[in-house]
């Protein structure tokens, strides 16, 4: 209790802008979990996706390689499966069909990310905001008092500027490192599967190879 109590001081004693700093932190953190388990239910291993993937198509088991991809449930699975489906068409055609599915993809990891950074992007302009506020407060103390002033008469002004300076930061740092790790990650994922839609092209075009020699 006692705890719950010094976090509402403080929260008193760095003043109104706290607040707005704290829902920034309540916003972010709730985006950083969303975003870690969608991520990680996203994540597969593609390499070992893509060697069973290439064991179905040498034996021409179209059927199968879309039931493979139906059990999967990960955004390589459904960009590869759009390409599967067009796998009696030109290459062209194959590739817009998976561009048209990665088009559906990339939003869904990507989402929310660019709140993620807004969030770190506000909480140190709020701290800043609450530095210029409590330097206000403490410059007119000064005023009031006609410059007849003691360090504890401006501690409130400069007390409210520090802490909404180091609480602005201690949000925004991390919340930026998270906003990076799932960046990285994303982008990582989206590489793996350009890889394999480049790869799944192939593979189909030489289905169609041989194919036509029957």
């Amino acid at each position: 209790m006692s705890t719950f109590q010094d976090a509402y001081n403080v929260m008193e004693d760095g003043g109104i802008i706290m607040w707005p700093i704290l829902l920034c932190s309540i916003a972010a953190l709730g985006i950083a979990i969303e975003r870690y388990f969608f991520l990680r239910r996203a994540t597969i291993d593609t390499r070992d996706f893509m060697e069973a993937m290439r064991q179905v198509l040498r034996q021409h088991r179209i059927q199968q390689a879309v039931q493979l991809c139906d059990e999967t449930n990960a955004p390589v699975a459904r960009i590869l499966k759009a390409g599967i489906l067009k796998h009696e068409e030109s290459k062209a055609e194959m590739r817009e069909a998976i561009e048209n599915a990665g088009h559906l993809e990339v939003p869904q990891l990507e989402r929310y990310l660019s709140a993620l950074a807004t969030c770190a992007n506000i909480a140190p302009l709020l701290g800043l905001l609450g530095t210029v506020q409590g330097m206000i407060l403490a410059f007119s103390e000064i005023k009031n008092r006609a410059g007849q002033v003691n360090p504890a008469d401006l501690a409130n002004g400069i007390g409210n500027a520090l802490l909404t300076t180091a609480f602005g930061l201690i949000v925004a740092i991390p919340v930026y490192v998270l906003y990076n790790y799932f960046v990285t990650r994303v982008e990582s994922m989206v590489n793996d599967m350009e890889i394999s839609a480049s790869e799944l092209v192939e593979l189909l075009t030489k289905y169609q190879d041989d194919s036509d020699r029957r």
